[in-house]
């Protein structure tokens, strides 16, 4: 079994607590144990993980292209929003695979809801140009068109404002 190697650099703050492992005794904390490498004062910590802003987007852009489109009178913003998503969702997947960068989740989620919104986008103009080129839906549709407008009443009388 290998022998400890002392620190080459010992500094006056630090005691050995009888293991061989160095003990802090500054800066407020007592007990706790010396995680650098023996020798390695110059050793940070790692950054702290960054969330990619590109996934962070894509899920903002996927979930509006899905609220947009669920309104139906927006549906073609919608569409918009949603290509945005998928193009952002695949800049965000390709950028979490950095190192130090996070939101491989965002990344996804937005990227699927995005997506979503193209596939049931793409059903519905399938469907509205579809029931566009049946003669017989057209004529049905307009026949209850022109029952309801013989159905309005055209003697309304308006309130005067003054």
């Amino acid at each position: 079994m290998a022998q400890p190697v002392p620190d080459p650099h010992p500094r006056a703050d630090d005691v050995r607590d009888g293991r061989g492992d160095d003990v802090r005794r500054d800066r407020g904390d007592v007990g706790r144990r010396d995680t650098r490498a023996p020798g390695r004062d110059d050793v940070r910590d790692p950054a702290p993980a960054k969330t990619s802003a590109a996934a962070t987007f894509a899920l903002v852009f996927g979930l509006s292209a899905l609220l947009s489109f669920l309104t139906l009178i927006l549906s073609p913003l919608a569409l918009v929003l949603a290509v945005i998503g998928v193009l952002l969702g695949v800049a965000g997947l390709k950028m979490t695979k950095r190192r130090g960068v996070t939101g491989k989740g965002l990344a996804i989620a937005g990227l699927i809801m995005s997506v979503l919104v193209l596939v049931l986008g793409l059903l519905g103009a399938i469907g509205v140009s579809t029931f566009l080129n049946d003669d017989q839906a057209v004529n049905r549709l307009e026949q209850q068109v022109e029952q309801l407008r013989s159905q309005i009443p055209t003697d309304v009388e308006l309130p005067s404002g003054s």
